[in-house]
């Protein structure tokens, strides 16, 4: 008998050190924004209000705190030291760049802090998540230390989930977490097929990508396959095209977003498509569900379009039988301003397809870094008992997310240039900030500054 569970999405909660550094190569926005004035506050509250609009249509929306930034403990592994305040500005004054890393606000994107596998799935009957080590960035490998801490205290029952540490930083176990990872199945609580994408295989010859690198690894992609306990069958494997990471596209969510039996995706978005599709849709019949595909072809959508709009990085949301039935799209306020791009999505809920339902949002601070709707969240789906099992201080209501946006409005800066970095109270405001966020979730001492005083 199929057991009852839902998708819930945590978003992660923009930190106040938000800003373009533009430290992602590969990541086109990040590079072209690179050195342009942030708006924390309204990055948060942007973040904020997505949350809270699809809390309000039904859906199980949580939050995720940010790490602390910047980060003291980067800074002194690499050399510098003295108080805390001395090792930022001899940071600024000798290494900016580094500096740049160590302020990073990137959790934000939490499609990169794990892969999650659904208790249906497993060979234990858990949850299981495995942090991911984003060995390919500075400012990111410094991350999956504190997710770990953070998603042990949102999921802590030992019972209902089970934790992996991130994959050693070795560059063929290259981890990019959940942006490169999507779960088709029928209901939610059915066993599902995993659809893992990597971007390169470290073990045999594979067509490369020429300008930008390939941050996901095969190998990192079966190891925690068979951490979570995955059966064979479970399971599929597929490489990104190499050409599409050429044009920009640094992970699989940027060209292709998948959820229940539909996927949605660009004609470029994997090598040898047709046979990817057609093994996906042979493993999802074996468990009685029809996989739907939606490619769009580049005619239909450019894949410069696809980059600069951010049109497959969105949310495909199950609406519920009361609404319709169907898929609700959530995209960014870009693909509006895309004519091609608009065009398409119009053409694609007027022809009675899957999508039926389409949700625009205005989050041009995160875009600007290179990071829409589907970046923001982590997918876990949850049985209701281990919804009840989830810390319950981070889900979103009426009454958080009006706690969340008075804390964003007092602590946060309205603007945030690269030379504001170096300011030293910059670090002040984050901690004292973060400390009051925590007893808001009611989070303990979830940061390292918190835990030794």
């Amino acid at each position: 008998m199929t057991r009852f569970a839902l998708e819930a999405n945590f978003d992660g909660l923009v930190g106040p050190t938000h800003n373009y550094a533009g430290l992602s190569f590969g990541n086109v926005a990040s590079a072209n924004n690179a050195n342009r004035v942030s708006n924390p506050r309204e990055a948060a509250l942007q973040g904020l209000a997505k949350m809270k609009a699809l809390a309000d249509l039904g859906y199980a929306q949580g939050v995720l705190p940010p790490q602390e930034r910047p980060s003291v403990a980067l800074l002194r592994t690499l050399g510098f030291s003295g108080n805390d305040h001395a090792v930022i500005r001899e940071a600024a004054r000798t290494a900016p760049a580094v500096l740049g890393a160590a302020c990073s606000a990137a959790s934000m994107w939490t499609a990169n802090a794990a892969t999650v596998s659904p208790s249906a799935d497993t060979a234990d009957g858990r949850v299981h998540f495995t942090a991911a080590n984003l060995c390919s960035k500075l400012h990111r490998a410094i991350e999956h230390d504190t997710t770990s801490r953070v998603l042990r205290a949102a999921f802590p029952d030992e019972a209902q989930f089970a934790h992996h540490n991130a994959l050693p930083g070795w560059p063929s176990l290259g981890d990019e977490g959940a942006a490169n990872h999507t779960r088709f199945c029928g209901a939610y609580g059915e066993r599902g097929v995993e659809f893992f994408v990597y971007g390169r295989d470290d073990l045999a010859s594979s067509v490369a990508p020429r300008r930008f690198p390939a941050r996901q690894t095969l190998q990192a992609s079966q190891a925690i396959a068979r951490l979570h306990g995955l059966a064979d069958d479970d399971v599929v494997f597929a490489q990104q095209h190499p050409d599409a990471i050429d044009a920009g596209v640094f992970h699989n969510d940027v060209i292709a977003v998948g959820n229940g039996n539909v996927l949605f995706c660009h004609a470029l978005a994997f090598v040898d498509q047709a046979a990817v599709l057609a093994t996906l849709r042979d493993r999802l019949a074996a468990r009685g569900t029809q996989l739907e595909v939606i490619e769009v072809s580049a005619a239909d959508v450019s894949i410069e379009d696809t980059v600069g709009s951010y049109l497959f990085n969105s949310q495909l949301l199950a609406r519920t039988a009361e609404s319709g039935g169907g898929m609700r799209l959530v995209v960014p306020q870009e693909c509006r301003e895309r004519p091609a791009v608009w065009r398409y999505l119009e053409s694609l809920v007027a022809d009675g397809g899957p999508i039926c339902e389409l949700q625009v949002f205005d989050l041009r601070e995160s875009m600007r870094n290179g990071g829409g709707p589907a970046c923001l969240r982590l997918r876990v789906v949850l049985t209701e008992a281990e919804r009840k099992a989830t810390h319950a201080g981070l889900w979103i209501d009426d009454a958080r997310y009006a706690a969340l946006t008075g804390w964003v409005t007092r602590h946060y800066r309205d603007r945030l240039s690269v030379s504001d970095l170096a300011d030293p109270a910059l670090l002040d405001e984050c901690r004292t900030a973060l400390d009051e966020l925590t007893q808001l979730l009611d989070l303990g001492s979830l940061y390292p500054f918190q835990r030794d005083v």
